[in-house]
């Protein structure tokens, strides 16, 4: 009997042992199950999330590359070669792939030369590897029509192609291009007539700002203009340039990867200005001429030509996120806010573009963001 109930007992604790074990593995299991399709839940959004951004961020950046390629400047990737001996002309080989891929190119005859040494007035040679596959003669001065100008009582042409006045403000400064590698302020001046509600201006200095660099162009105060005469000052990291006017006529440094040219497209007042992977401007001196100071009524002072900045900028890897004045017209998908149509759409923008100075890189909607060396001396440049 007893042996009996000693093998009811040992059966009953296997049978438990067993109903635990079942329980412990169901729970388990379901607990397993639950975190399971937890993970899978958030595997599918993780998944989801990855797909979506990572793939959309990658074909988007493909996309942006392939815009790049596109616009950017393969153009300009080319290699010169010795001039044709006959006749003179320079020669390029062209390195973009492309259609212009292990080409070579003549200038015109009509321009054999890049850079007119004898007479800089002259047109000059352009060569472009890029899809168009040509050579084109062309005066070396900024085209106020075209894309990315600044003339006049600041008239601007953005990246969109759309016309537009901004007047800052007399004596300010303020961001024109601001982008993650560099930055361009400009210096503004004016004056305002009694009776007038607000000041006519005009870009009386610019400044480029990259890494810890500062690249300054400026139209000297001229109580009287004289073609002859310069009146452009350069300076860069703080110091002012002399630029030669024979041979190349050019001055030139590499700072990194980044080599800065600025070189005369006449024999005064006029500069071409590169810095490779950023930008390229045309920049030209010009006063306020009696006549157009009767025209507009500006009643400038008799000692004043009110010497300013003409310039065309040309662009290279801006982000989408590109701010300014002029940058943010070419935004992807930027729609311009100005009245189309009107005498003078004006574009607004002052409190978001202001700086403290031509060299500040501070500003609300700014962002590049400089090394504290870049803050140079601005003095004697911007002095009105």
């Amino acid at each position: 009997m007893n042996k009996m109930k000693s093998c009811l007992l040992v059966a009953f604790l296997v049978l438990l042992m067993s109903m635990e074990t079942t329980f412990v593995l169901g729970a388990d299991k379901g607990k397993g199950d639950s975190k399971g399709n937890g993970d899978s839940k958030d595997k599918g959004k993780d998944e989801g999330k990855g797909n979506g951004n990572g793939k959309g961020k990658d074909d988007g950046k493909d996309k942006k590359e392939k815009e790049k390629e596109k616009d950017d400047p393969a153009s300009t990737q080319y290699k010169i070669l010795e001039p044709n001996k006959k006749t003179g002309q320079e020669r390029a080989y062209c390195q973009a792939k492309g259609n212009c891929y292990y080409k070579t190119l003549e200038c015109p005859a009509e321009c054999p030369e890049r850079k007119p040494k004898k007479n800089k007035k002259t047109k000059g040679c352009f060569i472009n590897c890029g899809s168009k596959c040509e050579t084109t003669c062309k005066f070396r001065k900024p085209k106020c029509e075209g894309y990315g100008s600044i003339c006049y009582d600041p008239r601007f042409v953005g990246g969109d192609g759309v016309m537009f006045y901004f007047h800052g403000a007399k004596g300010g400064d303020f961001a024109l291009v601001s982008d993650d590698d560099f930055q361009i302020n400009a210096h503004f001046i004016g004056t305002r007539p009694v009776g007038r509600a607000r000041d006519f201006t005009w870009v009386q200095a610019l400044s480029v700002m990259f890494d810890s660099h500062t690249l300054v162009l400026a139209a000297k105060r001229v109580s009287y203009w004289d073609d002859s005469v310069d009146a452009l000052i350069i300076r860069w990291n703080g110091k002012t340039i002399e630029l030669p006017t024979d041979g190349d006529a050019e001055w030139r440094t590499t700072v990194g990867d980044r080599e800065v040219v600025v070189e005369r497209t006449d024999d005064t007042n006029s500069a071409r200005v590169s810095v490779i992977g950023l930008v390229e401007m045309y920049v030209k001196v010009t006063p306020i001429g009696a006549e157009e100071n009767r025209v507009h009524n500006y009643q400038l002072p008799s000692d004043d030509a009110f010497a300013h900045l003409e310039t065309q900028f040309k662009f290279n890897n801006l982000t989408d996120t590109v701010e300014g004045v002029l940058g943010k017209t070419y935004q992807p998908n930027y729609v311009s806010p100005v009245k189309i149509g009107v005498p003078m759409p004006m574009m607004g923008g002052e409190d978001k573009y202001r700086t403290s100075s031509l060299l500040s890189p501070m500003c609300r909607a700014c962002r590049f963001e400089a090394l504290p060396a870049a803050f140079a001396s601005n003095k004697e440049v911007a002095e009105y």
